[in-house]
Order: C-alpha cells, then sequence, then structure tokens
C-alpha cells in the first residue's frame, strides 16, 4: 500500500470517528434533556459501549479475510 492510500485511509477513519463521537454526544444530551438531567454515563453504560466499540472494530479489522 502507498504512503498516498494510508494517509487517505486515516484521515476517512479520523472523519467517520469524529462524526460517530458528536452523534453520540448530541445522542447522551437529547436523552439528558428529555430526563431532566446532566449528561452522563454509569459506569455499566461506559462498559457496554467500550465493549460495543472493540466488537465494531474487530469487526472491521476482519472485512475482507475469507
Amino acid at each position: 500500500m502507498d504512503k498516498d492510500m494510508k494517509t487517505k485511509t486515516l484521515i476517512t477513519g479520523t472523519v467517520i470517528g469524529a462524526l460517530a463521537g458528536v452523534v453520540s454526544a448530541y445522542l447522551l444530551i437529547k436523552r439528558a434533556e428529555s430526563e431532566k438531567t446532566n449528561p452522563k454515563l454509569s459506569a455499566g453504560e461506559g462498559v457496554q459501549v467500550g465493549l460495543g466499540l472493540l466488537g465494531l472494530m474487530r469487526l472491521i479489522a476482519g472485512l475482507g479475510k475469507e
């Protein structure tokens, strides 16, 4: 893989990750507003998010393998 393709892949991944983060934060804020509380994640919710992200990264890493 050439350097230009690596750069494009890293930039694309960064943009997608940032967009996913913004959408997640927006959803967390909307939930807090509907419950009239401050935005926060419980420890259990944090673990669920972390495990979900790990599963997503494993899925992406396995793409293209037979």
